[in-house]
């Protein structure tokens, strides 16, 4: 409501109205945080305006658009989204209706925020619909037009030009901070951050570079277009040496330019340090990024937008002829595109319709307007308006019924001195246009050509200059233009609704020389009016309007006189009017709403209104006004109420300037309201303590307000009484406390002198009255210094001071000074006041710069820790200290943190609220004063830090793990996260069985199972789940698992020659263990040991190759999983292999052997293995030589020939170390020793066994 306090907002462009005066504790009027932005859209795309608010509680968010309510929910959608805080307005399917604007508001109980958005929907192309043609068209019209869309197919767009990203960080360090979000946009840039800290740094480095050549670069203004068809931009330089070259760069390419040349294209005018540079006949290939350097150091950027380029007609508009209920087009071109076109038709917009078809190319340079079902009343100008430019052209419309154009329109035509043949013209704002190089003015109205303009014809004696046009006027005033005609001689008639007016009460008509004129005063006389003369006719509408009046004599004497009345009476105020009814009235006072209550009163009739005020009081003083208001329009009556009263008492309290045995002297304050009359004098009363009577001292004039009075006896009290008075009455009475006339007083201790300001030459000092005056009052002030660390104070002056301020001269530079203060009054001088602070005589220092990388180092629930860096030499004074400040983030007043400032670059701030938001900035001090200050970017809330949760994984947290039937399982996650969040465990991702024991505190949740069973086995899964949402969960493999039990009956087949398959029956552990493999064995009867045949056997068969005719050989069979191995199941009887004799031949050789020895080497060397208990470890090695070397294996030294605990193999060079069932005792060096009668040679490797033996 009108009145209430408005906020403000800290997004430009946001209004804030508040509801109420105070806002309670924990709530908040709405505002935006970030509000929708204008946009710019194809026609048939979906638009999406985005808004953010904030308040407490929510507030409610309403879209509306400025040309009406948003009823269509397929067109218009409205949603909000929870996860962006995000209010969505989305317009499905945009047409040219939809371009306006669109408010947003938010409101809740304690107020409304309110913001607006535009959105511009243009004409992606032609409009490609079939359309009815004149049965006839002219053949050179038609050829134009075909000639004008064949030029318009070949023409190619204006391709973007690519700008260097140099250039681009050139433009933003010279840009706005306002202009930084549609560079960015525009360039790509979407590390916002990142750019300003990119561009501080480079900032630095062009300052640095700038000082070799330049003091100073200001005065920056960026390059603008202008009417006139020119951009200039200019800058004041102020350059070390005058001398200095200075260069212009257009998109980073080197450009010459003229100084003070006004036929050059790029010109330079110089005046002092002002550089204006000019870029005249603007072109579109003259946009880009115009750059300035003085020698090679950068110095200013800007850019001249190519949407910025002033329009210019290439092709303007031509006149068309068509015939009656036929159709007509206009076209033209543009050097540039133009998406603010408007079509006029006589001086009015013309709008898309079943009548009018506007449409633009796709790149925007050709306009058409095509006119369907054309009538008589078509014919005229029409004009295609681009903002400083416009073409018009003429239309004709011939009349289909006789053949020949209507008279009565024909001969009205329009009037230009540039009109090309076919009547194109094209005009500016100014008057004046281009064509084809040359200026001519354009006059807008009817033409003067006549009938021989178009035809060739003599011209007729008379034919109209000037016709009529459609206008809305109020009654009594001139309802038409005036029409006027080429002779005075020719007598015209007026016509109203096709008849003659019945006489001046009707109308009233007037001619000067060639203008006629034509009043009305009646609203029945609102039609079609008609003006004719010697065969010349023009007509127009008229609507005459009825707007609510009131008797002007009535208005000056309102505006003029106040209303004066006395306090206590009634005010009426009752005005009359006139107008079209209804006509609604409301009062208002001093601009806010009037509302009635018991002592105000608003009648309303048909025709007055009035304000009724009983009891009238000084409150009630004010402007009051009515507005009153019908479909006509409004008419506003102001007037002045004036109350007058007796003055309110004197202002006090009485003051006593001077109290001694010879007098005292008292002081007031005139009255808050005089009553409307200006006080005429004051009275004086006073009373001795003790007594009941008052006696009259005196008056004093308007002007005076003290008074000095001799009536008064020593070591007696008083008491004084002041009233005001004037042409009402007296006012009340103002009484001071008890006043003792008493003996000589001296003046009390001062306050230690502050100083001012110090410098080389002297010092300024001011100081305060003290507390205490004596009973006289003060006459002046004696000031002593002294310096720093002496006893010796020496007065300044030889006569008191009469002031409270003096500047101290006469001092040694470079030395410190004390001074202080002493009062003097009608008794003497008084007690001196401490000592001042202590003051050099040196210049002021200049206050420190902005701290710097100003952070929060931790928080917790009562307590901020912030650091910083200390401010930059070069930007100020050093500093001495820094000023901690806060506020809360529902108030605006910073508070300080400390009484001194800080020391350090550090500080906690203590005693804070738990979870509030505090909002924080450091600046530094020194002796020069307070620096600027740095504020944290976001308000800070209290509590410990966020942290997501997260697990601190470790060698106990393992993916897979294995339990002992009976055993326990035992799993601990250790980790962190605040707030502490729910902790939830799962198995096989349902909840935990009833005999699983979880517990979690301090960052440890552990599972505990005490005896496993098979039935534990599965997928664990922990869950951490905070407040926010935000998860971390941590999965596992428990398997549950025994020692296996042995295979069943082993069997041997042979299905090939020197080949054995064995096969067993499975281990009973196989149908609950799905781990378990089976490993097989053999045993040589010649060797007796038993070696591996294959491992990691998942079926129960296995076929052995490789076997030795003529020997015996036993299997065995044992069954391994994650728990150990299982008793072996062999063959009781040896499975032998028949050997068949051959004959033996020996041959001799025919030649001699070469010598073939060779030491031993070794192909491959062993390798480092890493083994988990209880599992098997193949160590093996690649040897050569000749003969063939015999390979011998150790650990750690000692030969493991003979040991039954480990056996090998050596398969053609190949030679294998097999370590079943790994134990910790088996860890250690091992070496594999090759040797032959050549030599020997050695490899080691070393075996590394994880795990726990069980």
């Amino acid at each position: 409501s009108p009145g209430k306090p408005r906020k403000k907002s800290a997004v430009p462009g946001v209004t804030i109205q508040q509801f109420i005066d105070v806002v309670p504790k924990g709530c908040s009027t709405p505002d935006f945080v970030r509000k929708p932005v204008t946009i710019t859209l194809q026609e048939g795309k979906n638009a999406t305006f985005r808004a953010v608010v904030t308040g407490e509680p929510a507030p409610a968010v309403i879209w509306k658009c400025s040309k009406g309510e948003l009823r269509d929910p397929d067109k218009y959608q409205t949603s909000f989204h929870a996860a962006t805080n995000e209010h969505v307005l989305q317009i499905n399917t945009l047409t040219a209706g939809d371009t306006g604007l669109y408010h947003c508001s938010a409101a809740n109980q304690y107020g409304e925020a309110a913001c607006t958005a535009g959105l511009k929907v243009i004409q992606a192309s032609f409009k490609r619909k079939a359309r009815p043609l004149p049965a006839e068209p002219p053949e050179d019209l038609k050829k134009e037009l075909q000639d004008f869309r064949k030029m318009l197919r070949k023409r190619t767009p204006l391709q973007k030009k690519e700008v260097d990203m140099d250039q681009v960080w050139q433009l933003l360090l010279n840009a706005d901070r306002k202009d930084y979000e549609n560079i960015c946009l525009k360039h790509g840039i979407v590390d916002f951050r990142g750019m300003l800290r990119k561009l501080q740094q480079m900032k630095k480095d062009r300052e640095d570079k700038q000082q070799q050549y330049i003091y100073s670069v200001t005065n920056l203004k960026h390059i603008k277009a202008n009417r006139e068809g020119s951009a200039t931009f200019h800058l004041e330089i102020d350059l070390k040496n005058p001398r200095s070259r200075i260069y212009l760069y257009k998109d980073g390419q080197m450009i010459n330019y003229g100084v003070n040349e006004d036929t050059a294209k790029h010109c330079l005018r110089q005046a002092g340090n002002k550089y204006s540079f000019t870029v005249a006949q603007l072109q579109p290939g003259d946009a880009g990024v115009y750059q300035i350097k003085v020698e090679d150091v950068d110095v200013f950027s800007t850019e001249l937008d190519a949407d910025s380029l002033p329009c210019r007609f290439r092709h303007p508009l031509r006149g068309a002829r068509c015939r009656e209920q036929g159709n007509a087009a206009f076209e033209c071109s543009l050097h540039t595109p133009c998406s603010r076109a408007v079509w006029l038709y006589r001086q009015r917009p013309i709008e898309g319709s079943d009548k009018y078809e506007i449409s633009i190319s796709p790149d925007g340079l050709a306009h058409r307007l095509a006119i369907r079902n054309v009538q008589l009343a078509d014919e005229g100008p029409y004009t295609l308006d681009i903002g400083i430019c416009s073409s018009s052209a003429w239309l004709e419309v011939e009349q289909t019924s006789t053949g020949h154009m209507q008279s009565s329109e024909r001969e009205h035509h329009f009037k230009s001195t540039g009109t090309g043949k076919d009547g194109q013209s094209g005009s500016s704002r100014d008057g004046s246009r281009e064509l084809d190089g040359s200026s001519v003015d354009a006059d807008w109205g009817f033409g003067s050509l006549g009938k021989a303009g178009l035809t060739g014809q003599p011209e007729s004696r008379c034919h109209l200059d000037k016709g009529l046009s459609e206008v809305s006027a109020q009654k009594g005033e001139p309802a038409l233009p005036p029409s006027s005609l080429a002779d005075d001689r020719a007598e015209g008639i007026w016509l109203r609704d096709e008849r003659k007016p019945t006489g001046p009460e009707e109308v009233s008509s007037e001619k000067e020389d060639l203008v006629h004129k034509w009043s009305t005063g009646k609203d029945s006389l609102a039609g079609k009016c008609k003006f004719e003369a010697e065969g010349e006719k023009t007509e127009a509408s008229i609507f005459v309007e009825d707007s609510p009046t009131v008797d002007k004599a009535l208005l000056g004497k309102l505006m003029k006189e106040p209303l004066v009345v006395k306090a206590g009476q009634n005010a009426t105020v009752k005005i009359p009017f006139e107008g079209r009814k209804p006509v609604s009235a409301g009062w208002l006072k001093d601009g806010a709403e009037l509302l009635a209550d018991a002592r105000v009163h608003i009648d309303k009739g048909d025709n007055f209104t009035r304000l009724f005020i009983s009891s009238t009081r000084r409150t009630d003083c004010g402007d009051y006004s009515v507005k009153l208001k019908n479909e006509s329009g409004a008419l506003e009556a102001s007037v002045r109420l004036e109350v007058i009263d007796k003055p309110q008492k004197p202002r006090g309290p009485i003051e006593v300037v001077d109290s001694s045995t010879t007098g005292i002297t008292i002081r007031w304050k005139p009255p808050k309201d005089d009553g409307g009359k200006p006080v005429q004098n004051y009275i004086i009363e006073r009373q001795q303590v003790g007594r009941k009577t008052w006696v009259t001292l005196g008056e004093t004039s308007r002007n005076s307000s003290t008074f000095t009075t001799n009536k008064v006896e020593r070591d007696k009290s008083y008491c004084f009484r002041v009233r005001a008075v004037n042409a009402e009455g007296t006012s009340e009475a103002l009484e001071s406390d008890e006043v003792a006339a008493s003996a000589k007083a001296f003046p009390g201790l001062p306050a230690p002198p502050m100083i001012v300001s110090a410098s080389e030459e002297s010092i300024k000092l001011s100081w305060t009255t003290p507390p205490k005056t004596g009973n006289s009052k003060i006459l002046g002030y004696v000031v002593e210094k002294r310096k720093k660390g002496s006893s010796i104070w020496t007065p300044i002056t030889d006569l008191p001071i009469a002031g409270r301020q003096w500047v101290v001269a006469g001092l040694q530079a470079g030395l410190q000074y004390e001074f202080r203060v002493a009062a003097v009054n009608a008794a003497g001088a008084g007690e001196a006041s401490a000592p001042s602070d202590a003051v050099f005589a040196r210049d002021p220092m200049k206050p420190p710069g902005r701290v710097r990388d100003l952070r929060v180092t931790s928080t917790d629930d009562t307590s901020i820790t912030l650091a910083w860096m200390k401010p930059d030499s070069e930007a100020g004074g050093s500093a001495t200290g820094y000023q901690v400040e806060k506020r809360s983030s529902d108030s605006l007043k910073w508070a300080q943190c400390t009484a001194a400032p800080v020391e350090r670059t550090s500080y906690t701030i203590r005693g804070l609220r738990a979870r509030e938001t505090y909002c924080l900035r450091v600046r530094a001090v020194n002796e020069g004063g307070l620096g600027e200050a740095v504020a944290l970017d976001t308000c800070i809330r209290t509590g410990p830090p966020a942290v997501s949760p997260k697990f601190l994984r470790d060698d106990t947290m393992k993916n897979f793990m294995i339990v002992k039937v009976g055993g326990c399982i035992r799993v601990h996650a250790p980790f962190e996260a605040s707030p502490t969040p729910e902790v939830i465990w799962l198995k096989d991702r349902l909840p935990l069985p009833s005999r699983a024991v979880v517990s979690t505190r301090d960052g440890l949740s552990q599972l505990l199972i005490p005896s496993a069973g098979f039935s534990d086995s599965g997928l664990y899964t922990i869950v951490l789940q905070n407040d926010q949402g935000k998860k971390e969960s941590f999965c596992f493999q428990v398997q549950v698992a025994d020692i296996p039990q042995p295979p069943g009956l082993v069997r041997l087949q042979e299905n090939v020659l020197n080949t054995v398959t064995v096969m067993w029956d499975p281990s009973p552990t196989e149908k609950w263990e799905q781990n378990l493999y089976y490993t097989v064995l053999k045993s040589d009867s010649s060797k007796g040991s038993w070696q591996v045949v294959r491992d990691l056997i998942y079926t129960t068969k296995c076929t052995v190759t490789n076997l030795l005719p003529g020997r015996a050989y036993y299997f065995r069979v044992v069954a391994k999983n994650g728990m150990g191995t299982s008793d072996p199941s062999g063959t009781a009887q040896p499975w032998i292999v028949r050997k068949e004799k051959e004959e033996f031949q020996v041959r001799l050789p025919k030649y001699r052997r070469v010598n073939r020895n060779m030491p031993p080497r070794f192909l491959v060397r062993l390798k480092p293995h890493v083994v988990t208990t209880a599992a098997d470890c193949y160590m093996s090695c690649a040897v050569g030589g000749y003969p063939k070397p015999k390979v011998t294996w150790y650990k750690d030294g000692r030969n493991l020939s003979g040991d039954p605990a480990f056996f090998s193999t050596d398969a053609c060079g190949v030679c294998c170390l097999v370590i079943p069932a790994v134990t910790k005792r088996d860890e250690g060096e091992y070496e594999a020793e090759a040797s032959n009668a050549v030599g020997r040679v050695a490899s080691k490797a070393r075996l590394l066994v994880k795990g726990k033996d069980s």
